[in-house]
């Protein structure tokens, strides 16, 4: 599960098993510090309710496949794939977003996404400047980045305790696995 021990039982277990069945491994690392949790759960709502949900979960699959977190970028597609793009969409967002019918102000985000995951220090005005021409504003561009280095601080946290995703995500699509798993041909988006 992590290369941390965890504890067994948890205050913090009882409602994710209610809700999901299961305790997730990143909970159990978590477990360890439950008032960090509460705080990041604080964080990620604010996050979220700033932005439209697709738009969210399509900047986090980015971010996460950038950064090379299979738990996130797992745990986020199954998202996706649940409440708005079918087994074959999906695919085709995870192979190349740009290849994958969506639409230009999507690809941009997306691309933006990659780009402050990749180096928050190499974004320029211009990159700003292109979702501004996709009728993005200020808000709606702070909202991309707050959600990608929401992003970078937790899956560099799961990604640093060796946190395993959970098997519930082996019922994605084999292909989107593959490639989020870092086994698949698809390179990371901007590569």
């Amino acid at each position: 599960m992590s290369y941390l021990g965890t504890p067994d039982e948890s205050p913090l277990y009882e409602a994710e098993r209610s809700a999901r069945g299961y305790v997730p491994n990143y909970l159990r690392v978590l477990a360890l510090r439950p008032e960090v949790y509460e705080a990041w759960l604080r964080l990620g709502e604010a996050v979220r309710e700033g932005m439209d949900l697709r738009r969210y979960e399509l900047v986090t699959l980015t971010a996460a496949r950038r950064l090379g977190s299979s738990y996130c970028g797992l745990a986020h597609a199954a998202v996706l794939l649940e409440r708005f793009y079918d087994d074959a969409e999906l695919r085709s967002i995870v192979a190349d977003h740009r290849d994958a019918g969506l639409a230009p102000t999507d690809v941009a985000v997306m691309d933006f996404a990659d780009r402050v995951a990749a180096d928050p220090t190499g974004v320029t005005e211009r990159d700003v400047a292109v979702l501004r021409e996709h009728g993005l504003d200020d808000t709606d561009i702070l909202q991309v980045v707050l959600a990608v280095c929401l992003r970078r601080f937790f899956s560099g946290v799961l990604s640093a305790v060796g946190a395993v995703p959970d098997p519930v995500f082996d019922s994605l699509p084999a292909g989107v696995r593959a490639v989020l798993e870092g086994t698949g041909e698809a390179s990371p988006p901007g590569a």
